[in-house]
């Protein structure tokens, strides 16, 4: 159960917080403004922030974008960092950013390391699934065009999200994350984060097609990455890649014969406004491009093109918020 309101204080415990959930889905808010809000589900609780952008008409159906922010984040930062809102204002979509709650994570981080966070159904995933479920109940969205994207642990969890549900989200962006499972247990983790996964990307392919329900759909990824992460490894922007090409290898035919292949059909190289080189390869098969993947050079643990005024911004990069959206809307379900 979800409640969408406009601020104010959350109420003293789950029970309470039911009743008012119950009771209190008033009408949504006007175009241009923030909707604040708190789902609670069988793995608990997590507020979420819902923009509204400017035009917005209740009977016309529109692209929903799950933003996650990082770790030392919150939606509010993570929303100035990117510019995402003026994106939407200026291409008609809502976003939708889920808070991580720091009474579970004291750094914000999402907990992408758990093993409750890592299969369909249960746990932080299944959350956020219940956020998007509750903003298609009060606002007009187009179903075929909900997307996921996150930086660093919220890049993580983005991986998780389009594995175990793909039947979901039509694409997604993996910023300075790292592929599904690249790790099973917090000390793996750490270990991933600073060398990279010793899984086979093949392996998590399989793993990810599988736990959306080993549907027959592709699943396009966009990952972007520094060449110089500090914090995350660019080898893992490397293995999401591989690993969500293997993913939609089996997607397209259920099975494993390269129909998809881990190769691009296309490689360029541009220079950002800002000054930084990037190198952008495609992955185009039948027609689709169902995969991209962005490495800005010289760049470390860091949103390209972000707003230098918050953390994590790198505005010497290309604008990923842009090269984002421009992926997304080439995709639905």
């Amino acid at each position: 159960m979800s409640m969408l309101r406009r601020g104010g204080a959350l109420s003293r415990s789950l029970f309470l917080l039911s009743v008012v959930v119950t009771l209190g889905m008033g009408a949504p808010a006007h175009a241009g403004s923030w909707v604040h809000g708190i789902h609670v589900g069988s793995s608990g609780a997590r507020g979420y922030q819902l923009w509204v952008p400017t035009g917005y008409q209740p009977g016309t159906p529109r692209p929903l974008l799950v933003a996650l922010h990082g770790c030392l984040q919150n939606p509010d930062q993570f929303a100035g960092l990117t510019r995402l809102n003026e994106k939407a204002d200026a291409e008609g979509f809502l976003v939708l950013y889920p808070n991580q709650a720091m009474f579970v994570n004291a750094t914000q981080c999402w907990n992408f390391m758990l093993g409750t966070n890592m299969e369909r159904g249960q746990g932080e995933p299944a959350l956020i699934v219940g956020m998007v479920d509750a903003v298609k109940q009060q606002y007009a969205v187009d179903a075929r065009r909900v997307y996921v994207g996150g930086v660093s642990a919220g890049g993580v969890l983005t991986g998780t999200l389009m594995a175990c549900y793909s039947d979901v989200f039509a694409a997604g962006m993996v910023g300075a994350g790292a592929m599904y499972k690249a790790a099973t247990t917090v000390s793996g983790t750490a270990f991933a984060m600073l060398f990279g996964s010793i899984y086979s990307p093949d392996d998590r392919g399989k793993d990810a097609w599988t736990c959306s329900g080993r549907p027959r759909r592709t699943v396009p990824v966009l990952v972007m990455h520094g060449s110089e992460d500090s914090v995350v490894n660019p080898l893992n922007g490397e293995q999401a890649m591989k690993q969500f090409l293997q993913t939609s290898d089996y997607g397209d035919d259920g099975v494993a014969n390269d129909s998809v292949r881990g190769t691009p059909t296309s490689t360029s190289t541009f220079r950002a406004a800002g000054g930084r080189d990037y190198t952008v390869k495609n992955y185009v098969y039948g027609g689709e491009l169902v995969g991209q993947k962005l490495e800005v050079r010289g760049m470390d643990h860091a949103w390209p093109g972000g707003d230098s005024r918050y953390p994590f911004a790198d505005p010497s990069g290309p604008d990923a918020t842009t090269l984002m959206w421009d992926f997304f809307k080439q995709h639905a379900l």
